[in-house]
């Protein structure tokens, strides 16, 4: 027993409560918010996750539970306060044969992986059978399971849909303790359920992942604008040029916001006093980042290809392009992470807001966000992605909102603030969000987190009665993902 807790007594051996492991999993990447759960799990098989939660559920006085995987929530979204939280990644210690590679060129190619597995190792992994993962996400030091219970998105997204609608089939732990696999074909309702969740119906423990060939290199691009609806009609002809043609011409597709001229290593040395005044003179500079796929036998016609397709493109004078291999490509933010921890900067607040814009406000978006509350207020030295994706590459019948319009932008602001001052920027983001809601424009969080019922029951909208018909259908004793804060 644990602070009038009762927990399986079989698991005692797994289950943690010193000082170490209850600091560990009450906090997380936001370090916004603390709370402390009565114990941790470490668990050694996916039978150890069907004792703990099936104890609570058969228990008269239910405990809550939440799965762990790197912690990247940012506002306690993996945490259980007075509940119990599973450290996913304990999984993998004892099992290192949770990453498996199958199917055939006829049938297609997939791997089975554990929900505790990193994204980086799955890459590893899959590269070594000359494979990848169709749709991934921007930073690649996250969990499976965590990043499929939210959606998963990055510049493949407009040409490959998120990674929740790149899953043949789960298995998933459900409120119940049962260990269930589900698909489209079989336990539809949970498979649909699960994706996009937010860990509310069961904890992912294995998921088979769409497979494609990979290529070796990538061609890396970036194009500056100073008017934003020149940038945005350029972002959507690239999405347009990619959904009409039958090979893919580019398989990445992404934008920020430049008004930091300390933050321009991308660009070479020469032209960095010119974009630095550029930043000067109009507060603003837009990119339009974008990546083409390549090995040696495509290489040329590669680079005819866009030269061909940014010739009606009204960008700055220059194209600026690198050459560098799939990895390091994919795996560009973690060599940012590197030296934010060389410099203390990593485990910091992080107040971000994630948002889905729909294109029927974007132009009013950057007029009163972009212009008006960043650049006015001199919120110019963080992470601003701003990028287009077509609604009919999400599966609707998945838990993940999206807002209602067939085109709808990314706006991410991914800030970081000293311990002292975060309620600064998040201050800021109230600012954003009120913004919107006087202007009408229907931005729906992502990573987000609301604070009370009602918010939840607006975020999802139409999709709220089915949400809460899954929740009582597969954990009807509201065990799962307390920190969400959606039924506790």
């Amino acid at each position: 027993m644990a602070n009038n807790i009762t927990l399986p007594p079989n698991l005692q051996d797994k289950i943690h409560t010193d000082d170490e492991a209850i600091k560990a999993a009450s906090t997380d990447y936001g370090r916004i918010i603390t709370q402390n759960p009565v114990a941790v799990l470490f668990p050694s098989s996916v039978e150890d996750l069907k004792t703990l939660i099936g104890f609570s559920f058969n228990s008269s006085v239910p405990y809550t539970v939440a799965a762990k995987g790197r912690g990247h929530s940012i506002h306690g979204g993996a945490m259980a306060t007075n509940g119990v939280v599973v450290e996913m990644t304990s999984l993998s210690k004892n099992d290192s044969n949770r990453i498996v590679i199958g199917g055939d060129k006829a049938s297609g190619f997939y791997a089975d992986v554990g929900g505790e597995q990193l994204w980086i190792d799955v890459l590893n992994a899959t590269l070594q059978k000359g494979l990848t993962s169709v749709s991934w996400t921007d930073y690649l030091y996250l969990t499976v399971g965590g990043t499929l219970s939210n959606a998963g998105i990055s510049g493949e997204t407009h040409l490959k849909g998120p990674q929740i609608n790149n899953v043949y089939e789960l298995d998933v732990v459900t409120g119940k303790g049962e260990l269930l696999t589900c698909s489209k074909q079989a336990n539809s309702e949970l498979f649909y359920a699960v994706l996009g969740g937010l860990g509310q119906f069961g904890i992912i423990t294995r998921a088979r992942i769409v497979l494609q060939p990979a290529k070796a290199k990538v061609k890396w691009i970036r194009m500056l604008y100073t008017d934003f609806d020149t940038f945005s009609k350029d972002q959507e002809t690239l999405m347009a040029v990619n959904e009409r043609s039958s090979g893919e011409i580019l398989n990445f597709l992404e934008g920020q916001l430049l008004m930091d001229p300390n933050s321009l290593d991308f660009y070479p040395r020469e032209d960095r006093p010119r974009i630095a005044y550029l930043i000067k003179q109009y507060g603003i500079l837009y990119v339009l980042e974008t990546a083409s796929y390549y090995d040696d036998s495509t290489k040329h016609s590669v680079d005819k290809k866009l030269h061909q397709l940014f010739k009606s493109f009204s960008y700055l004078s220059d194209i600026y392009s690198k050459n560098v291999t799939y990895v390091e490509f994919l795996d560009r933010v973690h060599t940012g992470e590197l030296v934010l921890h060389e410099n203390g900067l990593w485990d910091v607040p992080h107040p971000w807001l994630n948002l889905f814009t729909p294109k029927s406000g974007i132009q009013a978006f950057n007029n009163g966000v972009f212009k008006k509350i960043l650049l006015k207020q001199n919120f110019t030295a963080s992470t601003f992605l701003v990028y287009p994706m077509y609604r009919n590459k999400w599966d609707d019948n998945m838990s993940a909102v999206i807002p209602d319009e067939e085109i709808f932008y990314t706006t991410e602001f991914l800030l970081s603030s000293g311990f002292n001052n975060w309620q600064v920027f998040d201050n800021i983001n109230k600012e954003i969000l009120e913004f919107c809601d006087k202007a009408g424009i229907k931005v729906k969080k992502y990573l987000g987190y609301h604070d009370s019922k009602e918010e939840w029951i607006n975020h999802f909208g139409s999709k709220w009665k089915t949400f809460q018909d899954r929740k009582n259908q597969f954990d009807p004793k509201m065990i799962l993902s307390p920190g969400q804060k959606i039924f506790n």
